[in-house]
């Protein structure tokens, strides 16, 4: 596990922020491509994945970890998928992925459907989400809005969450706030890593 060396707080969470979005952009397409049929494969070997009847999933832009194919393998695998709206106030509701996204603000895509509140992030069995990096304890780093932690606090304890990075953004240690909310599990293209 290398890169970014993290420090703690709020300017430490910027200084690692900067590192990991400057090494994503210099990431080649190709291995973007790759990385998301890899990732695609890890997720739904999940047992809980597997198992669940209802995934709550990102959409993925520019050189995230791509959703895209994970979304509509999910959905061919008969599962309820739900894929966030972002709210003026950066909190997420949510609509049914029907494999139709029209373009968003900030560059999102966003479902075509009804939203059905905030709160339906709550009736996932397992919950897929964003991330910059992720360390050793399951503290999860953003992009800095709060949204996903904000989300992650509807979620019911016991509920699989998992956020998809690429495998240099497992870290020992991430920097933390007090509102951040850990994941249970960190899917890359090369493996599921549990925490705790």
């Amino acid at each position: 596990m290398t890169g970014p060396q993290p420090h703690q707080g709020a300017g430490g969470k910027l200084a690692v922020r900067d590192q990991l979005l400057t090494a994503r952009r210099r990431r080649p397409l190709a291995e973007v491509g790759a990385a998301a049929r890899d990732l695609a494969e890890v997720v739904l070997a999940v047992p809980e994945v597997r198992r669940a009847a209802t995934v709550a999933c990102y959409v993925s832009a520019g050189t995230e970890p791509g959703s895209t194919l994970l979304l509509d393998r999910l959905r061919a695998a008969g599962k309820r998928v739900i894929v966030p709206v972002l709210l003026p106030d950066d909190d997420l509701d949510w609509a049914a992925y029907d494999g139709d996204l029209v373009p968003a603000r900030r560059g999102l895509l966003e479902p075509v459907g009804p939203a059905l509140g905030v709160a339906a992030v709550a009736t996932a069995d397992a919950v897929l989400v964003p991330g910059l990096a992720a360390g050793a304890d399951g503290t999860r780093l953003g992009r800095g809005g709060g949204s996903y932690d904000r989300a992650l606090g509807r979620v019911p304890v016991g509920t699989f969450t998992c956020v998809l990075l690429y495998d240099d953004e497992l870290l020992p240690v991430v920097p933390t706030e007090p509102h951040d909310r850990p994941v249970t599990a960190a899917a890359t293209p090369t493996g599921l890593t549990r925490f705790r």
